[in-house]
């Protein structure tokens, strides 16, 4: 850590995070990012996220899934299920800021981590809670996985051809779009506490997250009563008329959005679009509008009909894969992917921070810990003794790894 940069946003605040997987980990390491102190307290095994490497993308000893989710912790490594390690835990929860859990429903009491034992200890705590359905009511006890989340909760449906199946998203949507209102949440309730002094319990759930992420579809839905019909065509979505996805051309894809059909039909040469009205082809005509377009467009390259309509003030993208991405130069000039040294790892590259600040930049301080890297670290700040330290590392109720 540079002693001389200029202090985070949330320097001075400390998060105990005590989530795995990924919406509860990317939510923390995101309040690590604006300089929060986040310790991970993870099972003495570690956490799961760990074991299971995303792509199977294993790194020389800590595997790229948990290195691009945890940066910007400390990792305390303790058996919550034995008293002394939960003394442990209390002792951190007594001088931290926000405390952050994604356990299945039940298992923070178990614990005695939930809510309400520790306001008893640190009655100024927010407590952030997430769950996959919510903490109570008839699914709560269902496995929270992306997948099942983005099927159950419509949002396949708004896309594809009538008659295929449905198709997730490209990335862990759920998991990214709960993180973000977990991070959202607690950010509020800091705010709350500095105006009042009073902390609380922010609740957050897959289920609800990637619903409300749906406001413009469900509100079309809900309020202007149309039905989620899908069309024959095969990237459509069923709210915006046609033509709008993606397109084939003679040597890759195009994405292209809601054009005035009449200037679209001077550029790509298809004159029967000259009589057509936007709003009333667009949707009483939308297959045969795709079709029509989609013929046009396959004559010519992705580059060409770029110039061509996106000259014209037509709405029309390049479909990328990551390595047109990560090369692109507005990408590289917004700084979208960062750098830095890991000392076990080596140099790192990774997507960095979507929101920039004019006075308190966020940074990277820390690369993700080993397991238990900052147990004795931790437990020295706390006052506790280094005898009875060497005495819980030898009862196996706490861990460590030896910094490098």
């Amino acid at each position: 850590m540079n002693a001389n940069a200029t202090p985070g946003i949330l320097s001075g605040y400390r998060v105990i995070d005590c989530s795995i997987a990924m919406a509860g980990p990317f939510a923390a390491q995101r309040l690590g990012d604006l300089g929060a102190d986040v310790i991970k307290v993870e099972p003495t095994s570690g956490e799961w996220q760990r074991h299971a490497p995303a792509g199977g993308a294993t790194g020389k000893e800590i595997n790229v899934s948990f290195l691009s989710l945890n940066r910007n912790k400390r990792s305390v490594a303790v058996n919550l299920k034995d008293p002394d390690g939960r003394e442990l835990l209390y002792d951190l929860v007594r001088d931290a800021d926000v405390f952050l859990q994604n356990y299945r429903p039940g298992v923070a009491e178990r614990l005695g981590v939930d809510y309400a034992s520790l306001r008893e200890i640190n009655p100024g705590l927010v407590y952030v809670s997430i769950s996959g359905y919510g903490e109570d009511g008839p699914y709560r006890d269902r496995p929270g996985q992306d997948l099942l989340l983005q099927a159950m909760s419509g949002a396949m449906l708004s896309a594809g051809a009538k008659g295929t199946p449905p198709q997730a998203a490209g990335q862990y949507l759920v998991d990214a779009v709960t993180a973000s209102t977990a991070f959202e949440g607690a950010l509020a309730a800091l705010l709350h506490r500095e105006r009042t002094g009073q902390g609380q319990k922010v609740s957050v759930n897959m289920l609800d997250a990637i619903t409300t992420l749906q406001m413009q579809e469900l509100s079309v839905y809900l309020m202007g009563t149309r039905p989620q019909e899908r069309s024959a065509q095969p990237h459509a979505h069923v709210y915006i008329r046609s033509p709008y996805g993606t397109f084939a051309t003679s040597d890759g894809y195009l994405a292209l959005a809601m054009p005035d059909l009449k200037l679209l039909g001077e550029l790509i040469g298809e004159p029967s679009f000259s009589a057509l009205d936007n709003e009333l082809a667009g949707w009483n005509q939308r297959d045969e509008v795709y079709e029509k377009t989609a013929a046009k467009l396959a004559k010519e390259s992705t580059g060409h009909w770029m110039r061509v309509l996106g000259e014209a003030g037509i709405w029309v993208g390049p479909v990328y894969g990551y390595s047109d991405l990560v090369s692109d130069p507005q990408i590289e000039h917004n700084g979208t992917f960062i750098e830095y040294d890991h000392p076990v790892e080596g140099r790192i590259t990774s997507p960095g921070f979507p929101y920039q600040f004019s006075e308190t930049p966020p940074r990277v301080d820390r690369g993700a810990p080993r397991v238990g890297e900052h147990t004795r670290e931790v437990a020295s700040e706390l006052g506790i003794e280094q005898e009875r330290v060497q005495r819980l590392i030898d009862a196996s109720v706490i861990a460590e790894s030896p910094s490098v």
